[in-house]
């Protein structure tokens, strides 16, 4: 694996406001941390039985994606020169790379959440599409030269207030329908995760939105931000869901799968039997008369 300097030298920055070589350490840690993340979270998800595996592969996709998008980070690969509003003029890196990791994992962490609940998927969808509205208003605010920015910063801000209000309380709400083992989980896992939430767009405010921090702090940010939302946050909501029944999520799939054998076989119902149709009665005989 290459250190910070050669992948500064290998890839050189493209623009005046760079990541240094001690930033792009940073980034290989954070990224040595994601991948052995990704590494555990698979093997615990190969020991879980058949059918029980959904929340354990949604964090195998958070964090493969994580890992994909810090060694893009830490090779100084995935940004873009943009010129900052309050920098005389100076062109700051802009890391689209991390959008991507944001638009895959953001929604991915709230369908886990929103699965462990009661709520209508209509609900879920919504949240879900909000949550991309978030991800793309940073995106497209970040790449704005002029103040227009800070009115992309405001519909994320909108939508994002949504989620909280999803979250925090409209989720809370619902029935669950794995009992209050789900719900005290729940709740410990949606708290801190929607604690995360408040200290992006902060970070957001201060590096692509306002250049008032250099971007090695950027990265130094959103590295410890992305580790407490992705393999801590991850190891929280799993380990809490440990011992619930999978059943009582009500969860199917069009084929029945045999956890003993591992056979996949599909469930045929027999028809039902067709009646015979009745014989006609006899005709009543009128008394005193013998039928032919």
């Amino acid at each position: 694996m290459a250190g910070g300097n050669q992948a500064v030298n290998i890839n050189p920055p493209n623009a005046q406001e760079h990541v240094s070589t001690n930033g792009s350490d940073w980034l290989w840690t954070v990224f040595s941390i994601m991948a052995l993340s990704t590494l555990l979270a698979a093997g615990a998800t190969i020991m879980r039985p058949r059918g029980t595996r959904l929340f354990h592969q949604l964090a195998v996709i958070i964090l493969t994606t994580s890992s994909i998008a810090y060694f893009s980070l830490a090779s100084d690969l995935g940004s873009t020169p943009i010129y900052a509003e309050f920098r005389g003029g100076e062109s700051r890196q802009i890391w689209y790379v991390r959008y991507i990791q944001w638009f895959i994992n953001f929604p991915t962490i709230i369908l886990g959440l929103l699965l462990a609940t009661g709520l209508p998927l209509s609900d879920i969808v919504t949240t879900l599409f909000l949550s991309i509205v978030v991800v793309i208003t940073g995106l497209v605010g970040a790449l704005v030269h002029s103040t227009y920015k800070w009115g992309y910063f405001t519909f994320g801000a909108v939508a994002l207030i949504y989620i909280w209000y999803v979250l925090l309380w409209h989720a809370p709400a619902s029935s669950f329908a794995a009992g209050g083992v789900v719900r005290r989980g729940y709740y410990l896992a949606a708290g801190y995760f929607s604690f995360m939430l408040i200290t992006y767009p902060i970070c957001w405010a201060c590096a692509e939105g306002g250049n008032v921090i250099t971007v090695t702090s950027e990265m130094i940010w959103y590295g410890i931000l992305d580790i407490l939302a992705g393999p801590v946050f991850l190891a929280v909501f799993l380990w809490e869901l440990r011992g619930v029944d999978y059943n009582s999520f009500g969860f199917h799939s069009g084929k029945f799968v045999d956890t003993g054998a591992g056979a996949v076989r599909s469930e045929k119902v027999a028809p039902a039997p067709v009646a015979e149709p009745a014989a006609p009665a006899a005709p009543a005989v009128p008394a005193g008369e013998q039928a032919v």
